[in-house]
C-alpha cells in the first residue's frame, strides 16, 4: 500500500471526528473541528489527511482551494455513499439534531420488529461485559464525550503515523472509543449506525474507488466524483467478495486420542486464525486494510473489493493457492469457494428495490457451484495417486489418509499437540516466514506462533516477521492486523475427567451444540426494504460477532440461572470448543452447560430483543465417551431441536426430548422439576427409588395397566395421619403427578425432570 493511500485511509477513518467535539458543546461545524483537532492537539501534519476531514462536505469542497486529485474528492463521495446505505429517514416529520440520543439497536427494525431501544452511553471495554439494549431513558451527556475526546487523543498521538504498520491499531482505537457512539443524532433518522462503523464503511468505499479510478489512469477526481456524482453512483466500482471453507465442523470434530478436549479446541482455535490470515492475505494482496472486511465468523467471510481486473485475476489466483494448501495439509478435508460479485453505490443502498439481496444470492449460488466442482481433473489425478501410495496409513487423531510418522500422527496433528499447550493461553498470535519448533503451517508460505510480549518485540525485529493477532484486548503497535475476538473461556487445567468430578450429583460430562436459527434469511431479507443496507448488514453481521466472540466469555463467567433455584454468580467448569459466527460448541460439568444454555438462550434473547432466536442439543456422557462421536450424536439433537415448527428449541438428551426453550424453562424446570424437589427433598435414596419405578411406568403410561400401577406407586409414599403437613403436601404432589402423566406434553416433560432430579441427587460413587 502506498503512502497516498494510507493517507486516503487514514484520512476517512478520522473523517468525522469531529462529532465528538461538537457533541461537547462546541457550535462550529464538526468538520472544522476535527481538522483544528487533529492538527492542533494530535499533532498530525499530513495535508491530504487534513483536507479529507476539513472538506468531506460537498459545500466546504466546492469553495476549497484543492487540486484535480485532491484525495478529500475521494472521502466526499464515500462518505455521501456510507450515509445514503446506513441512514435512512424514519417516519417523523421532525427536523433537527438531539445531541444526547444514544445509539439505538440495530435489531429495532429486524424481522418485523418496530422496537425503541438503545444502548448505554460508554467506550467498548475488552472485559466482555454486554452492553444490552433498554428501553429505559438514557442520554449521551456532553461530560461523556468530553471524556472520549481526551482518551481519544491520547491514543491518536500513538499510532497515527503515515504507515501501514500502524493503521490496524488505528482501526482498533475507533472501535474502542467509537463503537457505542451515534453516527447521526438527527432527529428524522435512525440512529442505529455507529459512528465507528460509519468511518470504516467511508474508508471501506474510500480504498475502492482510488484504486478503481487508478486503474482507469482517471486523475480529475473533481470532474468524475463531484462534477458528475449522480452518475458515478451507477458505476460497478465494487467487488463485494465471500469467502466459504467447507468442512470445519467436521474437521475440528474429528478426534480420537486422548487429551481430545484441549486437541479439540486447539484445532479450533488454529483454524479460526488460518481464516483470519487468509482474509489479510487477500486484503494485503490487493492492496487494502481491514476496513474492507465486512464479516468473518463460522468459517465465512465477506470483504469490500474495488472492482478492478487485477483484483479479480488476484482472487482466483489466491482461492488456488488456499485449495493447495489445504490439499496439501488436509487432503479433502478442507475447502475454500471464493468469488465476488461487481456491484455499484445504488445497488449497495438497494436502488432499485431487491437488488441489494440479488447480490448476495446470486454471490451464493457461484460459492454453491465452486462446491460441487471443486477440483480440477489434474487435482483428482493426483488426488487419487496419492492416495493409493499411502493406503492404510491414516492419522491415529484425525483420521486423515496422509503421511504419518512413528507415533501415527500426521505433521498437523503433531503440531497442534505440541502446540496446544501455548495456544489458548498467549495473548499474542504471530504469523511469520521462519517455521519454528512449535509452529503451525498457514497458506503461502507462513507459519503461526504463539508469544509472549518480550518474544513478540523480538520476533517483529526479523525480516520473516508478517503480522501480529491481539487475543481480546485493544492492542495498537506495529503490523498489528486486528485485535480478534476470540470465545477462549476455559477454566484451565480442567479436563473432561475434572469436569466429570466437578459436576453437580452424578459425574458426568454435557456437550452442547448451538446455531442461530433462520440467520441466513435474516441477513438477506430481515430488514424493511428502505433499510435494507449494506451498512446496516456490516452493523448487524459485527453486533453478532461481539456476542458469540466476545460477550459469551462473560456469559459464562458470570452464570446466573441454577436448576435447584439458587440462581446467583458463578463461574461455570466449562471449556468453549468453537463459537463464532452464529455457532456454539461446549463441553463441561453437565449442570453447568445446562445451565449455562439457559443462560446464553435468555442473554441472547434480550441482546437481540427477542428478534433471534437458538436451537441447541445437549447430551450427557461418561467422561470416557469419544468427543467426536459425541460431537455427532449432539448434532443429531440439534437438527431436531430445529426440526420443531418455530425453532426456538432444545434437544435435551435425546431427540424424543426437544421443547422450546419456554417450555424447559417454565414447565420442565420451574414447574416439574421444583415440584418433585419440594416434596421428595427429605427422601434422599428412597426418593430415587421411587423416582425409577414412575419412570418405568410412566413411559408406558399410555396401557390403563401401568397408569394404575402409576397410582398404586402414588400411594406407597403416602405419610401416615400424623404428618398432617406433609399429607397435604402428598395431596397436591400426587394429584399434580397423576394429571401430568395423563397427557403427552406434560409426561414428556415429566420424564425430563425426573431425569434432572436423579442425576443432580445422585451419590458420586453411584453408576448409571
Amino acid at each position: 500500500m502506498k503512502e497516498r493511500e494510507l493517507s486516503l485511509i487514514t484520512g476517512a477513518l478520522l473523517h468525522d471526528v469531529g462529532k465528538v467535539i461538537y457533541r461537547t458543546g462546541e457550535r462550529t461545524r464538526h468538520s472544522k473541528l476535527g481538522y483544528d483537532f487533529l492538527k492542533n492537539q494530535a499533532g498530525i501534519s499530513n495535508p491530504d489527511v487534513l483536507n479529507c476531514v476539513r472538506y468531506h462536505h460537498g459545500k466546504e469542497l466546492a469553495s476549497a482551494t484543492v487540486e484535480a486529485d485532491a484525495l478529500a474528492y475521494i472521502v466526499y463521495i464515500a462518505d455521501n455513499i456510507a450515509a445514503a446505505t446506513d441512514r435512512r429517514e424514519n417516519a417523523s416529520e421532525e427536523k433537527g439534531f438531539d445531541l444526547t440520543v444514544p445509539l439505538e439497536s440495530i435489531y429495532n427494525i429486524l424481522n418485523g420488529n418496530n422496537g425503541n431501544k438503545h444502548h448505554f452511553p460508554k467506550v467498548l471495554e475488552d472485559n466482555g461485559e454486554i452492553n444490552m439494549p433498554t428501553d429505559q431513558p438514557l442520554v449521551f451527556d456532553k461530560y461523556l464525550y468530553e471524556r472520549i475526546e481526551k482518551e481519544l487523543l491520547d491514543a491518536l498521538k500513538g499510532v497515527v503515523q503515515n504507515s501501514y504498520e500502524y493503521i490496524h491499531s488505528l482501526l482498533a482505537v475507533m472501535e474502542a472509543h467509537l463503537t457505542y457512539v451515534p453516527s447521526s443524532t438527527a432527529i428524522h433518522e435512525l440512529t442505529d449506525i455507529s459512528l465507528y462503523d460509519h468511518l470504516k464503511m467511508t474508508a471501506a468505499y474510500s480504498s475502492c474507488i482510488y484504486q478503481y479510478l487508478q486503474e482507469k489512469n482517471i486523475t480529475d477526481y473533481k470532474r468524475m466524483l463531484f462534477d458528475n456524482t449522480s452518475e458515478f453512483y451507477k458505476e460497478k466500482v465494487f467487488y463485494l467478495c465471500s469467502m466459504d471453507i467447507s468442512g470445519i465442523q467436521d474437521y475440528i470434530y474429528t478426534i480420537h486420542s486422548s487429551g481430545a478436549l484441549k486437541t479439540l479446541r486447539s484445532k479450533s482455535f488454529y483454524l479460526e486464525i488460518l481464516m483470519e490470515h487468509m482474509i489479510d492475505e487477500v486484503l494485503e494482496e490487493c492492496g487494502l486494510s481491514r476496513a474492507n472486511l465486512i464479516y468473518s465468523g463460522g468459517g465465512h467471510a465477506y470483504l469490500l473489493l474495488s472492482n478492478t481486473v487485477d483484483n479479480r485475476k488476484k482472487i482466483k489466483e489466491l482461492k488456488e493457492a488456499f485449495n493447495e494448501f489445504f490439499l496439501k495439509n488436509y487432503d479433502i478435508a478442507l475447502y475454500v469457494a471464493m468469488d465476488g460479485i461487481a456491484c455499484s453505490s445504488m445497488e449497495l443502498k438497494n436502488e432499485p428495490e431487491g437488488s441489494y439481496s440479488d447480490l448476495f444470492i446470486n454471490l451464493g449460488s457461484k460459492l454453491s457451484q465452486q462446491k460441487s466442482q471443486r477440483y480440477s481433473p489434474e487435482q483428482l489425478i493426483r488426488l487419487n495417486s496419492r492416495r493409493f501410495a499411502n493406503y492404510g496409513r491414516e492419522c491415529k487423531v484425525c483420521r486423515n489418509t496422509t503421511t504419518v510418522d512413528d507415533n501415527g500422527m500426521c505433521d498437523i496433528c503433531r503440531n497442534i499437540e505440541s502446540f496446544s499447550k501455548e495456544i489458548l493461553h498467549r495473548d499474542f498470535y504471530t504469523v511469520t516466514r521462519e517455521k519454528f519448533e512449535k509452529s503451525l503451517p498457514l497458506p503461502r508460505d507462513k507459519f503461526l506462533v504463539a508469544q509472549r510480549e518480550d518474544d513478540l518485540r523480538e520476533c517483529m525485529k526479523s525480516d520473516d516477521y508478517v503480522r501480529t493477532y491481539g487475543k481480546n484486548r485493544f492492542y495498537t503497535g506495529k503490523y498489528m492486523s486486528t485485535k480478534l475476538w476470540i470465545g477462549d473461556y476455559t477454566q484451565k487445567g480442567m479436563s473432561t475427567d475434572d469436569y466429570a468430578k466437578e459436576s453437580e450429583g452424578i459425574e458426568r460430562i454435557a456437550v452442547l451444540r448451538a446455531d442461530v436459527d433462520n440467520l441466513g434469511k435474516a441477513f438477506v431479507e430481515g430488514f424493511p426494504k428502505e433499510y435494507t443496507t449494506f451498512s446496516r448488514t456490516a452493523t448487524f453481521s459485527r453486533s453478532l460477532s461481539l456476542f458469540f466472540k466476545s460477550y459469551i466469555n462473560s456469559v459464562l463467567k458470570n452464570g446466573r440461572f441454577s436448576l435447584k433455584g439458587d440462581d446467583k454468580g458463578k463461574e461455570r467448569n466449562i471449556t468453549i470448543v468453537y463459537s463464532g459466527g452464529d455457532d456454539l460448541f461446549l463441553v463441561g460439568s453437565w449442570n453447568d452447560v445446562l445451565e449455562a444454555a439457559v443462560d446464553i438462550q435468555q442473554q441472547f434473547r434480550e441482546y437481540t430483543s427477542g428478534m433471534l432466536s437458538l436451537s441447541a442439543g445437549i447430551g450427557l456422557y461418561d467422561q470416557h465417551f469419544p468427543l467426536s462421536v459425541s460431537a455427532l450424536e449432539v448434532g443429531q439433537l440439534e437438527e431436531a431441536a430445529k426440526s420443531r415448527p418455530g425453532k426456538d428449541s432444545v434437544a435435551i438428551f435425546d431427540i424424543e426430548y426437544v421443547f422450546s426453550w419456554t417450555d424447559l424453562m417454565n414447565r420442565v424446570i420451574r414447574e416439574k422439576l421444583s415440584e418433585i424437589g419440594r416434596y421428595l427433598g427429605d427422601f434422599n435414596e428412597r426418593g430415587n427409588a421411587f423416582l425409577y419405578r414412575m419412570l418405568e411406568l410412566i413411559k408406558g403410561a399410555n396401557e390403563r395397566i401401568n397408569l394404575a400401577r402409576f397410582a398404586y406407586v402414588l400411594t406407597r409414599i403416602e405419610p401416615d395421619d400424623s404428618e398432617k403437613d406433609r399429607k397435604e403436601s402428598y395431596t397436591e404432589f400426587s394429584r399434580k403427578m397423576y394429571k401430568w402423566v395423563q397427557n403427552e406434553k406434560d409426561r414428556k416433560e415429566l420424564e425430563v425432570a425426573i431425569y434432572l432430579y436423579v442425576y443432580l441427587n445422585r451419590k458420586k460413587e453411584e453408576k448409571l
